[in-house]
């Protein structure tokens, strides 16, 4: 194999299995930029996922499916925004209960679905003409399932709308001093409601891109822990959209690097024992990363009311 088809291959993979992890550290931080902690993102990207192929397959269209797992996370947000904003319950054993009921309908409901692998209808790739054709760059960016060209729009469309506008500066106080910004006249529990349930639905939309267009089908714990990832990729990109979607993307380059190792034919990638650890570089590499991240992070980096219940006429 050719070292720069090597490489090419791999920023290729690496881009499309990154967009699920892209889908659910936007949402996640879109959540935690008002305030509210969601450790649930990988309970809910496996039940949007493994709903999402139910959907499709008996409706016969992976847009149906895709819808069906935005739901899916739509109410897992609903549900977690009414635990952590309207019953003020600690919102880490609240995220962590939606991680056992996500892992728990996946593996039941999704029991008859293994079955199916790629007869599932899902989303083929949407070679961009023209653009796809240019050499090394092409197939790189241009020539993945239209979902992953959202992915791409998704990264410029949340930093604008943090950045530039009226409502993303009310968020950004509802996270930092939501006394502040109830006494000016935000309504601080809806908008919690309002971007706990979106971010849910993006990682219900994680999910979906997941079973329907990366990996088509459904196998029981088919997330492999991304949704723990996402939540540290939020850190590590201190909570900022395009350092966030780097890692997300550097991430599922990673992930591929183990399997595309394996191929190239050299005698020490063959050993199953270093088929083992290549298996674990991937999370050994999200840990190291997030430990750097956490050492060089200037202070107060995180929004100063994350994870605190907002009472209000009070202070806090």
């Amino acid at each position: 194999m050719k070292w720069s088809e090597f490489i090419q291959n791999l920023l290729a993979a690496g881009i499309a299995r990154g967009t699920p992890l892209l889908f659910a550290t936007l949402g996640e931080m879109l959540a935690e930029l008002s305030g509210v902690l969601n450790l649930g993102i990988d309970g809910i990207m496996l039940a949007s996922a493994m709903g999402g192929v139910a959907a499709a397959h008996l409706s016969g269209s992976a847009w149906s499916g895709l819808l069906a797992a935005v739901v899916i996370g739509a109410v897992f947000g609903l549900l977690h925004a009414f635990l952590a904003v309207t019953l003020r319950c600690d919102q880490v054993v609240a995220g962590l209960s939606l991680v056992f009921v996500g892992t728990g309908i996946s593996s039941v409901g999704g029991a008859p679905l293994v079955e199916l692998r790629q007869a599932v209808p899902h989303f083929a790739p949407l070679p961009i003409p023209g653009l796809s054709a240019i050499p090394f760059v092409g197939p790189v960016l241009f020539d993945h399932p239209g979902l992953v060209y959202a992915g791409f729009a998704s990264v410029p469309l949340v930093y604008l709308f943090l950045a530039k506008t009226r409502a993303g500066l009310n968020l950004r106080a509802t996270g930092e001093n939501p006394a502040a910004a109830a006494a000016v006249g935000i309504a601080v529990p809806r908008l919690r409601y309002v971007y706990v349930t979106l971010g849910a639905a993006m990682a219900g939309l994680a999910g979906g891109t997941l079973s329907l267009a990366i990996t088509p089908g459904w196998v029981d714990g088919l997330t492999a822990g991304q949704g723990w990832i996402a939540i540290g990729l939020v850190i590590v990109g201190g909570w900022r959209p395009l350092p966030a979607a780097l890692g997300a993307w550097l991430f599922g380059a990673i992930h591929r690097l183990t399997l595309d190792l394996q191929g190239t034919g050299i005698p020490l990638f063959q050993d199953p024992n270093t088929g083992f650890f290549l298996n674990m570089l991937p999370y050994l590499a999200a840990v190291a990363v997030l430990v750097a991240a956490s050492l060089g992070r200037r202070a107060g980096a995180a929004p100063c009311a994350l994870g605190r219940p907002f009472v209000p006429g009070t202070t806090r």
